[in-house]
């Protein structure tokens, strides 16, 4: 299910397309086998550029989520561990519902970053943390109880990010609640439509 695109030191490890993938706490596969990772093409150039600035400093960019049409945000509400805990659909939202932010457009991305020797660096959480209790969040960005060696870390994936927008010429926005995951503004997203399943020319 990993590939590696060498070329552009980007690792895709699409945690949600396999229901056993350790890390997809939904236990559920969002998104057919064959399904592709996608990515509006402005936050894409930021994402290939990103990773080069990366490289640079011995890392490789990690990518777990990217377009997230609306059937795969439905089928992530209808999880267990969903239902057991909709306060996370209550502000400040954890999760959004089908049609809202920034995965159903493509213009939001779930990244981290891997070492030289493919662990993956230690950010405090794991990728797609739901806390149970929003008031003690230790994914959130202005989370600082944490070891000076994650906060280090959380910095450069955030500088990296913002850097690369930066020299693309675009905004982007570090989700405050969540450390991996950049997104477009929203009045950019909110200017597009959310997507389908059948508005891509791939399963998905």
């Amino acid at each position: 299910m990993n590939s590696y695109l060498a070329d552009h030191n980007i690792k895709i490890d699409h945690v949600y397309k396999d229901a056993s993938h350790p890390e997809n706490i939904f236990k559920r596969a969002l998104y057919h086998k064959d399904s592709q990772f996608w990515l509006h093409k402005d936050l894409a150039e930021i994402v290939v550029l990103a990773a080069h600035l990366f490289s640079e400093m011995g890392y490789v960019l990690v990518l777990k989520d990217g377009l997230r049409p609306l059937e795969a945000q439905a089928a992530m509400l209808e999880t267990e561990i969903v239902q057991n805990n909709l306060h996370w659909l209550e502000e400040p939202r954890l999760l959004s519902p089908p049609g809202k932010g920034g995965h159903p457009r493509g213009m939001a991305v779930d990244v981290l970053l891997q070492d030289s020797s493919g662990q993956d660096l230690d950010f405090g959480t794991v990728f797609d943390f739901l806390t149970h209790d929003p008031s003690d969040n230790p994914a959130a960005r202005d989370y600082k109880t944490l070891p000076d060696a994650v906060l280090e870390n959380r910095k450069v994936l955030e500088k990296g990010m913002l850097d690369a927008a930066a020299l693309c010429g675009k905004n982007l926005l570090p989700l405050p609640t969540e450390w991996w995951d950049f997104r477009f503004m929203p009045d950019v997203i909110n200017s597009f439509e959310p997507l389908s399943a059948k508005d891509l020319p791939f399963k998905h």
